[in-house]
């Protein structure tokens, strides 16, 4: 699915000397974002405490979590009824690698903390050729939470796909581009992994009818570039909620 903007950035160079000019124009610095998914897993014996103190644990959990909504673009989903794996997501998307080890572990050491496992936890980061599926949008940051459901998926290439020429590459992944403008009603994050996880890419699709997704997947499946992309990677079905609702869903 390595869906990406056509958008390419200028190859970077050595050193190189230029005369100097007052009248040389200023370019701001784009401002990077970190992304997070953390996906968490209940333990069973969490189901067998009283109510009073699920409710109290919970509050605990829930104070600790607010506290960090002015640092980051925070986005919880359940996973209950969806997924073995997992129950629980966390979107975190911010500027601060300490802040996203900071939260955890400040969620681990509550009591309902004690409670959870992480199944998987993935780290990207935006770049200007992030593709979203809207055009004119801000391609360095990421416009999130704007749908009910929130499909994520990480991609990894098979090592036949960088023998190909850049050009034969660029082919590709245009028809992907071209596949995901067909479906407006999904918006579509590519951040990128590689150097923090094995995997090349980070993809979520935001969408509030689960049917278009499966739609769009079952295209994607069937271009050139779908060949290069390794299976077996897990995709996770998430449904937005509030964190009341996500933890209230534990049982």
């Amino acid at each position: 699915m390595g869906l990406r903007s056509t958008q390419k950035e200028p190859p970077e160079s050595g050193l190189r000397l230029v005369s100097e000019s007052a009248e040389a124009p200023h370019h701001a610095a784009i401002e990077k974002q970190f992304v997070n998914f953390i996906f968490l897993r209940v333990s069973p014996e969490w189901r067998k405490l009283s109510p009073e103190s699920k409710d109290e644990y919970k509050r605990e959990f829930e104070g600790v979590f607010d506290r960090y909504r002015n640092d980051f673009l925070l986005y919880s989903y359940s996973l209950v009824g969806f997924d073995s794996k997992a129950d629980l997501m966390f979107w975190r998307i911010g500027t601060s690698l300490d802040l996203v080890q900071e939260m955890t572990a400040q969620l681990y050491r509550t009591n309902l903390g004690s409670f959870f496992e992480t199944p998987d936890n993935y780290l990207s980061i935006t770049k200007r050729m992030m593709f979203t599926g809207q055009p004119g949008e801000d391609r360095s940051h990421v416009q999130a939470g704007t749908a009910r459901y929130n499909f994520v998926y990480p991609c990894k290439k098979q090592a036949e796909w960088y023998e190909m020429t850049a050009d034969e590459r660029d082919a590709m992944i245009e028809e992907n581009f071209m596949v995901g403008k067909r479906f407006p009603n999904i918006r579509i994050h590519l951040t990128h992994a590689f150097g923090f996880n094995d995997h090349e890419y980070l993809i979520s699709f935001e969408t509030d009818e689960p049917r278009d997704f499966l739609a769009l997947a079952e295209e994607l499946r069937q271009t050139p570039a779908s060949k290069f992309t390794l299976r077996g990677m897990p995709i996770y079905t998430c449904r937005q909620r509030s964190l009341a609702e996500c933890l209230d869903a534990l049982g």
